[in-house]
């Protein structure tokens, strides 16, 4: 009967970690409860049949230690908590490693509203559309101040921070709207900074995809094409890299096609290890080229001099993510990415 109420007041599983976290959860819920219930069993047991008035106090016997019981008990407890520990740890390298074939979404959070960043140039706000049974990767980052990205029904949740990216992925089984909150107090309207989880069928994520992108508000001005008075047509996450990799004179210090100039090639650069002047080595992803445009004297490339300008107050989160996006086209051309 406990079981069954449980199950009554459970959320809806509607990804693919979902039944995963639940199992786990059940496990640390009857083991809690099962404890409960021998420690309450047990002191009750000592109140009834030893207290006071039933046993004079001359009477009463030294009780000495049990080593083996309480050697064993102090086993079982340890053989418990590491069984918590292990499989909390598969289930979270799972969470963590995102499959190679997972469609990319960028996340912006900001007081008070979610944007999501697709790779074709879409810009929506607090409404995530993923398709049903495919891997979905969320690489967030934070305009301002610290937010967290929870899905309850999905059972993921990650902390976003500002000039940085974290990421999350989960794969969506359940057809319909779910519902995502923040779960990090950011400021005075947190609890009206809610978004939707759109999923749909394959077919239909496909045939959205495919609807025109004329009618959407363009994301940076840079990410448009006119056409005279025509409605302004967006172009995709990479080509809005390119065209900043041309305006912001990216191009003179920087090429695409591996050769050397003032500073490293874009090509291939995304998800290889990168030698800097100190003789460290880093993986060139998203935090790394985020950093080297925003603050580009803190890691030096090995053989490139120190002279690249900062664009920290120049370009937004969307255009850094553009950038990237664009730097990502180059290397999967090659299969770096």
């Amino acid at each position: 009967m406990i079981a069954l109420l449980l199950m009554q007041w459970r959320l809806p599983q509607a990804s693919n970690f979902a039944p995963g976290v639940d199992k786990l959860f059940d496990f640390v819920l009857w083991i809690s409860i099962i404890s409960f219930a021998i420690i309450v069993l047990g002191a009750l047991y000592f109140l009834i049949f030893y207290r006071r008035n039933k046993i004079p106090e001359n009477m009463s016997l030294y009780i000495t230690g049990h080593t083996k019981l309480e050697s064993g008990v102090a086993l079982l407890l340890t053989v418990i908590v590491m069984v918590i520990f292990w499989w909390g740890w598969v289930d979270y390298k799972e969470m963590k490693r995102a499959p190679s074939d997972s469609l990319e979404i960028n996340v912006i959070a900001k007081q008070w509203l979610w944007q999501f960043q697709y790779a074709d140039g879409r810009l929506l706000t607090n409404e995530l559309v993923v398709p049903k049974g495919k891997p979905v990767k969320l690489i967030m980052t934070s305009e301002d101040v610290l937010h967290s990205f929870f899905a309850p029904t999905f059972r993921v949740k990650q902390d976003i921070i500002p000039n940085t990216y974290t990421s999350l992925w989960f794969t969506a089984t359940v057809v319909g709207d779910q519902p995502i909150y923040c779960a990090e107090y950011c400021g005075t309207a947190h609890s009206g900074m809610l978004g939707i989880i759109r999923v749909l069928e394959p077919d239909d994520f496909e045939a959205w995809q495919m609807a025109p992108l004329a009618s959407q508000t363009p994301p940076t001005p840079s990410g448009t094409i006119l056409n005279g008075d025509a409605a302004p047509v967006i172009q995709n996450l990479a080509e809005q890299g390119k065209v900043f990799y041309v305006t912001k004179g990216c191009s003179a210090c920087h090429s695409v096609d591996g050769g050397t100039l003032v500073g490293p090639s874009f090509k291939n650069l995304f998800g290889r290890d990168v030698e800097l002047a100190d003789g460290k080595k880093m993986s060139a992803d998203e935090n790394y080229i985020r950093e080297s445009i925003m603050e580009p004297q803190k890691k030096l490339v090995k053989g490139f001099p120190s002279v690249m300008p900062t664009f920290k107050g120049q370009l937004s989160d969307t255009d850094v993510n553009s950038i990237i996006a664009f730097i990502k086209s180059l290397s999967a051309k090659e299969g770096g990415h």
